[in-house]
């Protein structure tokens, strides 16, 4: 086997392991998302989303609501920046057990509703951290907007001629993202308030899987600049 070969055959699997993870993040995305807005009333993750809400709870005159879903905005940016801190700190494994631990405290804390509001929102801020690229190109993981967009200017592009399919993987983490929110609804009106403890649990799966991932491997699917 020549060295291109190999080399070929290694960044395929990379990129499949990577793609896999990103599926799977998205699916826990997803699913705490739909948790958060059925059990709590707003998004966890989906900040257009929560950015509308807060502007027309504010025009409605719904003060305490709006500063909340301001707080919320806020929260989530200290997260992403949370977690790129905690990835070049340690390694981008340990984004996932950070997440882990703050979903495990968002379940604990289950009589404060706003409490458990902002820490839902800091884990889906910092698990952005985790898997920012795959060979390069951008992934989105805890909101769909920009992979629906890329895939749909890659498929404008393929009608014009243009051969280049990276665009594809886009659809990876909506099709995650699309799973997690249909079994995080499903399973709120079963398990009430104990449905947080899933997405902690989903989270430290992956986070155990995660560890298994080369290191020079996970580098890759990081920003370094």
């Amino acid at each position: 086997m020549t060295v291109q070969r190999r080399r070929r055959i290694i960044k395929r699997q990379r990129s499949s392991v990577g793609l896999a993870l990103v599926a799977g993040i998205s699916f826990l995305a997803g699913m705490t998302d739909a948790i958060g807005l059925m059990s709590l009333g707003d998004f966890v993750s989906f900040m257009s989303g929560n950015t509308t809400r807060a502007s027309v709870a504010l025009i409605q005159g719904d003060a305490a609501r709006g500063v909340l879903l301001i707080g919320g905005l806020i929260t989530f940016v200290i997260g992403n920046a949370a977690g790129v801190m905690v990835s070049i700190k340690f390694r981008p494994q340990a984004v996932l057990l950070f997440v882990s631990v703050l979903l495990v405290c968002a379940a604990l804390f289950d009589d404060l509703r706003e409490l458990r509001f902002l820490l839902l929102i800091l884990a889906m801020g910092a698990i952005n951290a985790s898997v920012e690229q795959i060979e390069g190109l951008p992934v989105g993981l805890t909101y769909v907007t920009g992979a629906l967009s890329r895939f749909g200017r890659g498929l404008g592009r393929r009608a014009m001629g243009i051969r280049n399919t990276h665009w594809v993987v886009q659809i990876v983490p909506w099709l995650g993202m699309m799973a997690g929110a249909i079994l995080g609804a499903a399973l709120v009106e079963e398990m009430g308030n104990l449905v947080l403890w899933l997405p902690a649990a989903v989270a430290l799966f992956l986070t155990a899987v995660s560890i298994q991932i080369p290191r020079r491997w996970q580098s890759r699917f990081i920003q370094h600049r």
